[in-house]
């Protein structure tokens, strides 16, 4: 055993595991350092992950959770080896934080470590006013900005700021943005009818997004019947008498039962194409947006179809109404892709714009320039696009058609052609979490031969199937592999050439010698010299 693979071993002080792990890989001809600290830290949690930011690592190890280290190299703050811990801090937390904003008077409070994408969609979002700043907080900021204008003065002409006026540069910004954020106040009657979603920001900070209204706790409009009689409608919390209780709901995701592995490639899952075809629809509605001509020749395309009547048909990708689509299955992680963020992004500058009254909406819209006109247009076009894969109904009860469904998708790729939406460009890798870990082997070695090559699908045909995924996602990653649901038709990947002096990629030594029964046998020795 080498220095530095005891080095890597000091990672963990479980004798067992390091046992296993060494047992594991002492008959490997390779050994490395960062694969013995990858096995010893592989069900632990990173100190910078959100929820641990959240919660703080000293109230981890206050409760009793114990933390890796990493004795000889920079770790990040180390491992945290309890994650149901974790989590049940977190949920306190949380719902600590839930009763405190209950106090406020909402309906419902829904608390979640983080939210699925579109989780509002459908309910409406309450417009609070901003408290004023008090005369202490308005002498305060006038200070704060005033020491910026010394200091801006003063090292004006300074090619490097000193560490010390760097960091108060830093201290000044963090505190005027904190009193320039002003908390919103609501109207108490919206409040009783209204909820709040809270959860962690993926900085680690608590996100409270407060003041949304669910269709069934609208108040209902009375009849002039009711009015002339002076009867109180019951639909209105704010009449009832009595001050409510927010009921504070902690989401939770259910755990989906996986079928058995096979050898043989099978279809896709339904649900994962739903899921690749939700983050293609997202993907192609940011790359719309971006492209008014597109989306102009898009909605037109969609008006000629519905006021011809021989173009009438089931399954169109331009669904403009316009409609959203909600997305019935989604991975996780989807709400923080670059084009969701792109989406909402763009959406809070134009509602910040946009007038509140309905009535000063058309006024406004004949005010705004041609190129201002058509990108509003062509973000409010975006929300009609339904790239959407879903199971059609085989006994025709009002459902979109399997034909429909055909048809969707091919309108789906024409419209991905003229806007140009390429997947990889967009952002979109495939990882264990959103693909490798979700289909068969065979599917998983079948995309390390098309994304690298022969070589590469022998090295991890022989592994057990989440280490075969690991590996597949290190493989693939920059190879610029998509899964079909993400392709445009007519475009299957072609298998990589494998160049036979390119001896780059290995498998790492900790699962070189890992078969389906955990022994290295004659078929592992096979794929070695034909690597060789």
């Amino acid at each position: 055993m080498t220095i530095a693979q005891l080095e890597a071993f000091s990672v963990s002080d479980d004798h067992a595991k390091q046992e296993q792990v060494w047992e594991a890989i002492k008959n490997s001809w390779s050994k490395e350092p960062y694969q013995i600290r990858r096995m010893l830290t592989e069900n632990s949690v990173r100190a910078s992950d959100k929820r641990v930011v959240f919660t703080g690592l000293d109230a981890y190890e206050a409760a009793g959770g114990q933390v890796l280290r990493d004795l000889f190299q920079s770790d990040d703050g180390g491992w945290l080896q309890d994650a149901l811990l974790l989590d049940r801090l977190v949920t306190e937390k949380l719902q600590l934080m839930a009763d405190e904003i209950a106090n406020e008077g909402w309906k419902w409070i829904e608390v979640a470590v983080s939210f699925s994408y579109g989780a509002a969609a459908g309910l409406r979002k309450l417009e609070g006013t901003p408290v004023d700043l008090t005369g202490e907080e308005q002498a305060t900021l006038a200070a704060l900005r005033g020491e910026v204008d010394k200091l801006q003065a003063e090292y004006e002409e300074a090619d490097e700021l000193p560490d010390e006026i760097d960091q108060r540069f830093g201290e000044l910004e963090t505190a005027i943005r904190a009193l320039e954020a002003r908390p919103v106040r609501f109207d108490p009657v919206e409040i009783a009818r209204a909820g709040v979603f809270l959860s962690v920001d993926a900085d680690g900070s608590l996100l409270v997004e407060r003041g949304y209204v669910k269709p069934e706790d609208e108040s209902p409009v009375a009849t002039d019947e009711e009015n002339d009689f002076g009867t109180e409608g019951t639909g209105d919390p704010a009449k009832a008498g009595s001050v409510q209780r927010a009921v504070i709901t902690i989401g939770g995701k259910p755990i989906e039962q996986e079928d058995e592995e096979e050898d043989s490639i099978k279809p896709l899952p339904d649900r994962l194409v739903m899921e690749l075809t939700a983050e293609r629809t997202l993907a192609l509605r940011d790359k719309l947006a971006n492209d008014p001509a597109a989306a102009f020749l898009a909605v037109l395309h969609k008006f000629v179809r519905d006021v011809f009547s021989r173009y009438r048909s089931q399954g169109v990708a331009m669904e403009v109404s316009v409609r959203g689509t909600v997305f019935p299955a989604q991975a996780p992680g989807l709400r923080d892709t670059p084009y969701a963020q792109a989406i909402e992004a763009r959406h809070a500058a134009w509602e910040t714009r946009l007038p509140e009254d309905v009535s000063n909406l058309w006024g406004a819209l004949a005010s705004l320039g041609d190129d201002e006109r058509a990108a509003l247009f062509a973000h409010c076009a975006s929300f009609g696009v339904n790239a959407l894969y879903e199971r059609a109904d085989r006994y025709g009860n009002g459902a979109i058609s399997a034909h429909g469904v055909r048809q969707r998708l091919t309108d789906a790729d024409h419209l991905a052609r003229v806007v140009g939406l390429d997947m990889v460009d967009a952002g979109w890798r495939p990882t264990v979490g959103n693909y490798l870990g979700r289909v068969t082997k065979a599917r998983i070695v079948e995309a390390v031969r098309e994304g690298d090559g022969e070589r590469a699908a022998q090295l991890i045909d022989h592994l057990k199937k989440d280490d075969m995924a690991k590996e597949a996602e290190r493989l693939l990653a920059g190879s610029g592999w998509l899964p079909e649901p993400l392709r445009l038709a007519g475009l299957d990947a072609e298998p990589v050439e494998q160049n036979a002096d390119d001896t780059d990629e290995t498998l790492p030594d900790f699962l070189a010698g890992d078969d389906e029964d955990g022994s290295a046998g004659d078929g592992n020795e096979q794929h070695l010299d034909a690597a060789e």
